[in-house]
């Protein structure tokens, strides 16, 4: 895609002209993930095209969740929702693109001309009993049906935004006690049982959006989304001023049992009586969506929590989980990352009769009776005494002989204050320091033994302080950084934080590939730049013969990184080892099908994982150059692997639902599957015969490689009421016997490598 630079800072600064073949003519909408342009196709149809931020197209994971939502989209027919016209997740800014309904959100018209009269509501009701008639025989349960995610088209209402929904087929799971959805329009069962949700959650959220229509508000209301929570699981809902005619209907979608709701059939049957007496509604099965799978006999004891995210207008501005369709205000919006949605219901008339909320609950009952709810709530207390120590508070000393205690602390120095938004920091080890990296933190230097922060620098460049950051480098005794923005590489004295050399690197695109003391630059004609990390001189550039735009990856020596470049139709990978000091190629190999590098093998062999058409792992594969062996070792069945390590030529998968497989490429050994419930996780880590991750609620894990059971986890640290899950989610970092992570309440944090039992 050619850029269109626009005035101004930040991520939108610089928009693509193109997406695929289609002109970008104007910005729709602007969120978290991404940006909707209006664009026509060829034959001019009107298209609202979703285009992925550039720092969000270098995840895999988020492009995993991204390829989960086109093919949710593509499943469903074009009757009821905003039909899928073309999509690429694999371009250098994945993009989606729909047919474009220039239509009011139910939303924006109930906020606007107030709520509907009693017909425009039975309409309402139909039309959207046979959108999930036909969500659902498509095998895709939406789980995010509400208001902002329904179009008043002239048609009929349409379904939009399946950035969370599920397909049934999908390896896709949730995180146990991870919200998903949104508070006031979800079902009970994705508070207490959120691997069981199924179609009938769907409906529970059809009854919450009908009384949304017919009264301005919903069944559910409370300032704090965790009342709301307990009042979805445990109150009756609240329906004053729902129509006599559709009070019966409503009733039976709220059910808090999923097997008394009606499905969308018999609602459809139902609401063509509407006007004499409501016949019995018929409980038969809904589609079929698989099973969760019976976890492992190792459990998780305090796994998830329910702690909430950043609140999300219902009504105007950007809604970071819309699908891109233009609403009137320009409040489209793109995503397809975002799991948990925690607001309060949309503002509107009142009627007289409404329950009253005690405003006196603390957050403390507020987590008691989530709790209650099954649902564990991560209501972190900064101010009460902590088995761990403060940054600055007790410290080690050999002359004392204190023992090493964990410590957690922040990137400016001070106290979590457990409020705002998640601000992750991404940290790296090197030289017996830790060096990290956060929103608004260009680098920052922590002692490992407790924590303290020696040094600390503002970030560079251009950056509006929404970018993701990376974790700084340290290597041939230089600090490299790259700005959020990703438009200045600069290279700092660990010590003193003092700048040594500095370049611009704007006209990469982000492509900037640390590999051992060099450092990797890709140009958009596939020239690469070799430049020496220490001087910041060229070593070396050139294309490489049979790649356009390689990715690199790096592992083990130092000296030499992997280009891989796939074929359009997957059909083909080409790999090449390049020795990053001199330039001169290792080995090449075209490998049949689309292939990853997962990591570095015994006697310099390469593991890969093998993906298909729907970006599912399939196999892993060892490779062994001079000896020219593939060995592929075929999974019993495809999985949504969002990350990916080797060590020791076994391959380790962390999958989207939660499930770590091990799969060894070598003979008499067998692989392994632990159930460990964490959905929206970080990269793998492996080293010294463990697996480390974290989780999206600010948990580390820490798993056994060799027998696949887990050695402990710590609490949740999601922070306070305010706060989100991490939407990407660092990696943790395993370095002389200590484990350093990051979490949504702001704090680094580390622990001792060694037992992690009691953590």
């Amino acid at each position: 895609m050619s850029p269109v630079h626009r005035p101004g800072a930040g991520p939108d600064v610089e928009d693509p002209e193109f997406a695929g073949q289609y002109r970008l003519e104007t910005r729709l909408g602007s969120g978290g993930m991404g940006v909707v342009h209006l664009a026509r196709s060829t034959s001019g149809r009107r298209l609202a095209v979703k285009v992925v931020h550039a720092e969000y197209a270098q995840d895999p994971e988020f492009r995993a969740r991204f390829r989960q939502e086109v093919a949710a989209a593509r499943r469903v027919s074009g009757a009821f929702t905003a039909p899928v016209v073309d999509a690429d997740p694999d371009d250098p800014r994945p993009w989606m693109a729909t047919q474009y309904i220039p239509a009011p959100t139910l939303a924006e018209e109930v906020k606007r001309n107030g709520p509907l009269v009693a017909g425009e509501v039975v309409r309402l009701a139909s039309g959207l009993a046979e959108a999930l008639r036909d969500i659902h025989r498509a095998g895709v349960v939406h789980r995010d049906l509400k208001p902002s995610n329904v179009l008043l088209a002239a048609d009929g209402p349409k379904v939009i935004d399946f950035g969370i929904s599920r397909p049934a087929d999908s390896e896709l799971r949730t995180e146990t006690g991870q919200l998903i959805g949104t508070p006031p329009f979800m079902a009970p069962e994705q508070f207490q049982r959120p691997r069981t949700v199924g179609p009938a959650a769907d409906v529970f959220a059809l009854g919450s959006v009908l009384v949304h229509a017919a009264t301005g508000r919903g069944p559910f209301e409370s300032e704090s989304p965790y009342l709301v929570a307990y009042q979805v699981v445990h109150d009756e809902a609240d329906l004053a001023g729902v129509p006599d005619e559709l009070l019966p209907l409503v009733e039976r979608c709220l059910a808090k049992d999923p097997r008394e709701r009606p499905t969308p059939d018999a609602l459809m049957t139902v609401l063509r009586a509407v006007g004499g007496p409501l016949p019995p509604l018929s409980c038969a099965a809904v589609p079929l969506v698989p099973a969760p799978r019976t976890p492992d006999p190792v459990s998780l004891p305090g796994r998830g929590s329910a702690a909430a995210r950043d609140r999300r207008p219902e009504d105007g501005g950007v809604d970071p989980g819309a699908t891109g369709q233009d609403h009137g205000d320009g409040t489209g919006a793109a995503t397809g990352d975002t799991d948990t949605h925690v607001k309060e219901a949309a503002p509107g008339s009142r009627p007289v009769r409404r329950r009253r909320v005690r405003r006196w609950v603390t957050a403390g009952l507020t987590a008691a009776v989530l709790l209650a709810a099954g649902t564990v709530v991560a209501l972190r207390h900064f101010d009460r005494p902590s088995p761990e120590t403060e940054a600055g508070g007790t410290q080690n000393s050999a002359a004392t002989s204190t023992p090493w205690r964990p410590w957690r602390a922040t990137l400016g120095g001070g106290k979590p204050t457990g409020t705002g938004t998640a601000r992750p920091a991404f940290c790296s080890y090197g030289d017996g320091a830790l060096y990290c990296a956060g929103r608004g933190v260009g680098a920052a230097r922590l002692d490992p033994g407790n924590g303290r922060v020696e040094w600390s620098r503002p970030a560079a460049g251009s950056a509006s302080g929404d970018e993701v950051p990376t974790a700084p480098v340290l290597s041939g005794g230089l600090l490299r950084v790259v700005s959020p923005d990703g438009t200045r590489l600069e290279a700092l004295d660990p010590a003193t934080h003092r700048v040594r050399w500095s370049r611009d690197v704007s006209g990469y695109g982000g492509r900037v590939h640390p590999a051992g003391d060099t450092v990797l630059l890709v140009a958009a004609d596939g020239t690469v730049r070799a430049v020496d990390g220490t001087t910041n001189r060229e070593r070396w550039h050139h294309r490489l013969s049979g790649h356009t735009l390689p990715s690199f990856f790096a592992y083990g020596d130092g000296r030499t990184a992997y280009a891989v470049t796939s074929s359009p139709d997957g059909s083909r990978t080409l790999v090449t080892a390049v020795d990053t000091e001199r330039g001169a190629t290792r080995w090449r190999h075209t490998f049949t099908g689309h292939l990853i590098p997962a990591g570095a093998g015994p006697r310099g062999a390469l593991l890969l994982t093998e993906t298909d058409a729907q970006s599912r792992t399939t196999a892993v594969v060892r490779y062994e150059p001079g000896r020219g062996g593939v060995h592929r070792v075929p999974l019993t069945s495809p999985v949504s692997a969002t990350s990916a390590v080797a060590e020791g030529g076994t391959g380790y998968l962390l999958c989207a639902d939660g499930g770590l497989l091990a799969v060894n490429t070598g003979r008499g050994k067998r692989g392994w599957r632990l159930e460990t419930s964490v959905a929206n996780a970080s990269r793998l880590v492996a080293t010294d015969g463990r697996l480390y991750f974290s989780a999206a609620d600010g948990r580390l894990l820490a798993v056994d490689a060799e027998r696949g059971t887990l050695l402990g986890q710590t609490e949740p640290r999601a922070g306070r009421a305010g706060q989100r899950y991490l939407e990407l989610v660092p990696a943790p970092v395993a370095a002389d016997g200590k484990v350093f992570a990051t979490a949504p309440d702001g704090t680094v944090f580390g622990v001792d490598g060694r037992n992690p039992a009691n953590w």
